[in-house]
Order: C-alpha cells, then sequence, then structure tokens
C-alpha cells in the first residue's frame, strides 16, 4: 500500500468507528441501572452492567391483560410474513417490467418512480379506506398488506433484472422452460442479492412500523411491539419510571435489524452497484 492508500485506510477507519458509537451507546445503555442511566455528564460504556432491565420489561406487564409477549410475538410473526410477502411480490412486479417489453411498461414503471415522492402521511386516508372496505380490520392481515406495494422494493429489483442477459431467458425457452420456470430458476438466483437487499429494507420498515397498529388494530392483542414501545412511558407520573425497561425494548427493537443487515451486506452493496445507487 502507498501513502495514499495508508491516509485513505486512516480516514476510513476513522469513520467506521464514528458510526459504531451509536451501536454502542444503545446496547450499553440497555445494561446500565438506574444509578447511570442519569448520571452527568452521561457514559457510554456501562460500569455495572445488569439485566435487570429485560427482567423488568417482562414482569411489569405479567399481570396485565396483554403482556409484552404477545406484542413481540405479533412482530416477529407481521415481519417475516410481511418481509416474504414484499420480497416476492416485488420480484414478480418488477420481472415484466424489464424483460417483457408491453405496451404502456415505460409509463407504468415512471408512475412506481413518481410515487416514491408521496410520503407515508399522505396516503394513511386511502390505506384506511382499502382495509375497512377489506374487512381486515385487527387482523395480521392489515399489518401486512398496506406493505406489500413497495415501490423501492420493485425499483431494486427491476434495475438489477435489467443487468440480466436477455440470452438466458432465450435459451430457457429454446430448452422447453416455461414462464414460471424461467423466473424460478433463472431471474431468482441470480437476483439474489437484490432480493436480500429488498428483505433487508422491508423488514427494517415493517419491523418499526406503528402506523398500523395505531390506525387499524382496535384490540391490543393485535398491536406490536413498536407500538408499545411508544407507550412504555407515557401517561406516567415521572419521566424516570420505566426508563430501564424503555432501554431494554429499544435495543430488542434494534438486535434483529442490525442482525439481518450484517448477514446480508455483501449482497446489499452487489445490488446499490448494479441499481445505479451511489
Amino acid at each position: 500500500m502507498d501513502r495514499t492508500q495508508l491516509i485513505l485506510t486512516f480516514l476510513l477507519g476513522i469513520f467506521a468507528v464514528l458510526m459504531l458509537v451509536p451501536i454502542i451507546y444503545i446496547i450499553n445503555h440497555a445494561l446500565k441501572p438506574y444509578s447511570e442511566l442519569f448520571i452527568f455528564p452521561p457514559n457510554i460504556f456501562v460500569r455495572q452492567p445488569t439485566l435487570s432491565n429485560f427482567t423488568e420489561l417482562f414482569v411489569m406487564t405479567r399481570d396485565a391483560v396483554i403482556p409484552v409477549s404477545r406484542y413481540l410475538f405479533n412482530s416477529i410473526v407481521v415481519g417475516v410474513i410481511g418481509t416474504g410477502s414484499v420480497t416476492i411480490v416485488s420480484a414478480l412486479c418488477a420481472y415484466p417490467l424489464s424483460k417483457h417489453k408491453f405496451p404502456g411498461h415505460k409509463l407504468l414503471f415512471s408512475i412506481i418512480v413518481v410515487s416514491l415522492m408521496f410520503v407515508q402521511e399522505a396516503i394513511n386516508i386511502p390505506r384506511y379506506v382499502v382495509v375497512a372496505n377489506l374487512g381486515i380490520m385487527n387482523t395480521y392481515w392489515a399489518h401486512i398488506l398496506p406493505h406489500i406495494a413497495s415501490t423501492v422494493g420493485v425499483f431494486l429489483m427491476k434495475q438489477f433484472m435489467d443487468q440480466v442477459p436477455n440470452e438466458l431467458i432465450e435459451a430457457g425457452k429454446i430448452d422447453g422452460a416455461r414462464e414460471f420456470t424461467i423466473f424460478a430458476r433463472i431471474i431468482i438466483p441470480i437476483t439474489l442479492p437484490a432480493c436480500a437487499t429488498v428483505a433487508i429494507l422491508s423488514f427494517q420498515s415493517i419491523w418499526g412500523d406503528v402506523s398500523t397498529s395505531t390506525l387499524f388494530m382496535q384490540d391490543d392483542a393485535m398491536k406490536t411491539f413498536p407500538f408499545f414501545l411508544s407507550t412504555l412511558t407515557q401517561n406516567l407520573a415521572n419521566s424516570v419510571a420505566r426508563q430501564t425497561a424503555a432501554a431494554a425494548a429499544a435495543l430488542i427493537m434494534f438486535l434483529p435489524t442490525l442482525i439481518m443487515f450484517l448477514f446480508f451486506q455483501r449482497k446489499v452493496i452487489a445490488t446499490m452497484s448494479h441499481s445505479g445507487i451511489k
């Protein structure tokens, strides 16, 4: 390595350490006892780590009608099924847009790209009307269906599929493969990096979403863990109570997304390079 490469490596190492600070802080914050949560100046590293915060989180709702484990179970079910559904639907939508030049495919893709401009607050009312008319209020489908039409997922999958040579599809047709066989055995194995990226992005969105519990769920037993976290410290007489439980809950919310990203990080980089996103 020459001098320039050494300097760049050193600078990138510093940036990497700075990016790790929030992760280190949230892990240490979840292990702090009450005596360390409110000291000034605050410490990043915990001095007397304890697991009592997690015990408090699960014990505090032991005698309640809805325990915290129910909220966590709902989030896991919605996150797993929703992530798989978004990935499959995005791939099925992107394949004809990329490889079948049907009339109006450019206009349809342009509409999908334009829909990226709309914020969630602008579509909450239409979403509520659709979910109410479908009759799926207070069900898991009300958590999942609003996320299935992922414009980001379709965009990434379509851009990645554009890199797949059309000769592979033609060779499959010559060998007698049907359309679904070509999609399942040729397109999907090649676009696995894009599928992993869409899965990570959709899981992050679904796992941390509070809007579906707020808008579509009247029964507390059907609400998710992020909603429970948002109400954990509300309507209390002081701002100190339940802070250790909230710190533990925040770590539980953060870890699945971190683990999933670390597992698929190489595929994410491959997707971004093929999609033209820097």
